[in-house]
């Protein structure tokens, strides 16, 4: 791990929240707070890091994911609104008035929420294969809408490992890491384990992955947000999708069509990636850290 991260835990309601810093190289340098996405935590984001060693990165495991496990108390906002209120309290704790956001995935979606519940907290967001509205037949139930768009990566939660490499074999079988394995994929998923050997499990509960999921497919904060963006956006989107398959989340056609209706988002395609590989391979980090500073520049 970098040395320049180190973690530390966020009150938040109903428990803490795990958050991982990578400390800038300059005390008065700028920040942004890192969203990963809906089965993954805070490591996710160990190769953007090792390219921004200007900016203060702040990247917490969202409720239900890595070691953030607090409960959801009542009055607690569900979903994306949750998360979102859950960043706030994070940016509280470590002094930090406003931010560029970057988010990942279910993160994106979580950025754009949080930019239209706290728009004061908020400069522009980077959103990384996700933030608008995924390709989802109409009258699925939540564990049908699961298995559509996420398959193996929501299966493996209910799975059991007997040691690290077990779980590490488990990936390499997996056609999004076939060309890029690496130290730092390994790091990230010995961390995304929980429990002792023999019965290891993935850190993600599939409650909050599920409660998260019905949020997106028929709750209300994301296409209220969307209606209402006020903040510059730029989205990064992948060619090829969570089995390294083409076309990716956001086929062009279809998304030329959504960002006609939405203000403010402009759209890059990462080339040679998937959903996984834009974030966690040294080709899409290279292209996620370019926009960073561009929009730090920017601000």
């Amino acid at each position: 791990m970098n040395e320049r991260h180190h973690a530390l835990d966020v009150p938040v309601r109903g428990g803490v929240l795990r958050v991982g810093v990578w400390e800038a190289d300059a005390p008065d340098a700028p920040s942004a707070l890192l969203v990963h996405g809906i089965t993954a935590s805070h490591r996710s984001w160990q190769w953007l890091a090792e390219l921004l060693p200007g900016v203060r990165l702040i990247a917490p495991d969202l409720r239900g994911r890595g070691r953030s496990h607090p409960g959801t108390p009542a009055g607690h906002p569900p979903g994306m609104a949750g998360h979102a209120d859950d960043m706030v309290a994070v940016l509280d704790h470590l002094g930090v008035d406003r931010t560029l956001v970057v988010g990942h995935s279910m993160g994106a979606f979580v950025g754009v929420v949080l930019a239209d519940r706290h728009p004061d907290r908020v400069d522009q967001l980077v959103l990384v294969d996700g933030g608008l509205p995924l390709a989802v037949p109409a009258g699925l139930g939540t564990e049908e809408v699961i298995a559509l768009v996420l398959g193996p990566t929501a299966e493996r939660l209910a799975m059991r490992f007997a040691s690290t490499e077990d779980y590490h074999d488990f990936w390499r079988r997996h056609p999004a890491f076939a060309d890029d394995w690496s130290p730092e994929l390994e790091d990230y998923l010995s961390y995304d384990l929980v429990g002792a050997q023999p019965d290891l499990r993935p850190a993600t509960s599939h409650d909050a992955m599920a409660a998260d999921t019905a949020d997106l497919v028929s709750g209300t904060a994301l296409t209220g947000a969307l209606a209402r963006l006020r903040h510059p956006a730029l989205l990064l989107t992948a060619p090829r999708g969570l089995l390294d398959e083409a076309p990716g989340l956001y086929e062009s056609g279809r998304l030329a069509q959504m960002l006609a209706g939405v203000r403010l988002i402009s759209s890059r395609e990462v080339e040679d990636v998937n959903h996984y590989t834009i974030t966690m391979g040294a080709r899409g980090a290279a292209c996620v850290a370019e926009a960073v500073h561009t929009a730090l520049a920017a601000v």
